[in-house]
C-alpha cells in the first residue's frame, strides 16, 4: 500500500507527540493564522456570535487552508517533486481547541491574571473541550489525491478538582496555562487537577485519533497507510 504523507498545520508539541505515539510522523508546517481576526471576520460575515464548537471548527479549517496553500505553492515551485526532507503534497490536518463552560468560549488566556481567574472558575466544575479537526487532501490525482476538504468537531467533558488559590498561582507561574486552550493540560503539569473525563482523552490533548481515522476513511484513506511504524 502506498504511504500517504501527513502534514500537521500546528505548532502544538502535544498534537505532534500524539500522532507520533500512534506511529504517524507528520511534517509540521505552522499555519500562522490570526485566530482573533478569523473569528471576528466570521462574526461580521454571518452576523451573531459563534458557539464554542463552531468556533473551534472554523479555526481548524482556517489553519488547514492556510497550510494547504503553503503546500500547494511549494509544490508548484518544486515542479510537484518531493525531497527526503519536505513533502510537497499530502493530507493537511488542522486543529483548534476551545473550552466551553456554560456556553462561553475559552481559548488561550491573554495573561496570568486571566488564567488565574479562569482556573478559579473551573475548580469543582466541569466544561466541554471542543477540538475542531479539518483535513485537506493536497495530493496530485496521479498519487491518489481526492481534493477533499472536510472536518468535524470532537467534544469531551472534563471535570476539574478542588484547587486552592495557592496551588492555582503556582500552576500559572509555570507558564503552561498561558500556552493552551482553557488554561490547562491533561497530559502535562495540569494533569493532577483533572479528576475525570467523559469521551476521547486525545481530544482533550488536542487531536482525536479516532475522529481523524474516521475522516480519513471517508476519503478512502485507511489509517495504516499514514502510519510510518
Amino acid at each position: 500500500m502506498q504511504s500517504v504523507p501527513i502534514i500537521l498545520a500546528s505548532a502544538s508539541p502535544a498534537r505532534l507527540a500524539t500522532l507520533r505515539g500512534a506511529g504517524v510522523n507528520p511534517q509540521v508546517i505552522v499555519s500562522g493564522v490570526d485566530e482573533r481576526a478569523v473569528t471576528r471576520l466570521a462574526v461580521e460575515r454571518f452576523g451573531g456570535p459563534l458557539t464554542p464548537a463552531e468556533n473551534a471548527l472554523l479555526l481548524a479549517q482556517a489553519k488547514a487552508e492556510a497550510t494547504a496553500s503553503q503546500v500547494v505553492e511549494a509544490a508548484h515551485r518544486a515542479g510537484l517533486e518531493t525531497t527526503e526532507d519536505v513533502n510537497h503534497s499530502g493530507i493537511v490536518i488542522g486543529c483548534d481547541s476551545i473550552l466551553d463552560m456554560d456556553g462561553k468560549a475559552y481559548g488561550r488566556p491573554k495573561d496570568a491574571a486571566e488564567a488565574i481567574a479562569r482556573i478559579q472558575a473551573m475548580r469543582n466544575n466541569s466544561g466541554i473541550l471542543h477540538t475542531g479537526h479539518w483535513l485537506i487532501d493536497t495530493r496530485d490525482p496521479d498519487d491518489g489525491g481526492t481534493g477533499a476538504t472536510l472536518g468535524a468537531t470532537g467534544s469531551t467533558k472534563v471535570f476539574f478538582g478542588d484547587i486552592d488559590d495557592n496551588e492555582i498561582a503556582a500552576y500559572v507561574a509555570t507558564g503552561e496555562p498561558l500556552q493552551v486552550a482553557g488554561s490547562f493540560t491533561v497530559d502535562g503539569l495540569g494533569g493532577p487537577y483533572i479528576t475525570g473525563i467523559e469521551g476521547d482523552y486525545h481530544n482533550v490533548v488536542g487531536i482525536s485519533l479516532p475522529l481523524i481515522r474516521d475522516l480519513l476513511t471517508q476519503i478512502g484513506v485507511p489509517w495504516r497507510s499514514i502510519r510510518n511504524s
